[in-house]
């Protein structure tokens, strides 16, 4: 078995496309699941791409998927990364492509000189949990993450007028 990573070309857009439902269906969020094919394809692969995705590949079969963007910490002075989604097929869980994925970040972290790689986890996803802590992560419980979207982003955005 060889597991490989590779940067997504826009030729890999209907199977990041696929990957994300078939994540947002694990996560009993497919009802939240509204992009379109062509925004995204703008927004991850246009002249000013927001944020990169990775494919893991099993013995060069796609079996997932990370995409993740820069953020900043204005305490250490320095960027991190922040991984949006992971996803490994069911298939294939367990041949260590979750892993390699998370190992490619980090290192792609370290090279890119950011302080940190971090990331949101659901509460009830026990297995996740387990194995991201097996890697090293910590569950940074004194945080909440906050959200505005929807009416009322629109209605905060409109107050700045």
């Amino acid at each position: 078995m060889t597991i490989s990573i590779r940067p997504a070309t826009t030729d890999d857009l209907p199977l990041i496309a696929q990957l994300i439902r078939d994540l947002a269906e694990y996560e009993r969020l497919a009802h939240e699941v509204r992009f379109d094919d062509e925004v995204l394809r703008a927004k991850l692969f246009g002249a000013r791409p927001y944020a990169e995705v990775v494919i893991g590949e099993i013995d060069g079969s796609a079996q997932g998927f990370a995409l993740f963007f820069h953020n900043f910490s204005t305490f250490e002075g320095r960027p991190g990364i922040y991984l949006e989604d992971l996803f490994v097929r069911p298939e294939a869980r367990g041949s260590g492509l979750g892993k390699a994925l998370l190992s490619h970040l980090a290192a792609l972290a370290v090279e890119r000189d950011c302080a940190r790689l971090e990331w949101s986890v659901l509460d009830w996803n026990e297995p996740a949990i387990g194995f991201y802590k097996k890697l090293g992560a910590r569950l940074m419980d004194e945080w909440t993450v906050m959200r505005v979207d929807g009416q009322a982003l629109a209605q905060l955005g409109a107050a700045a007028r």
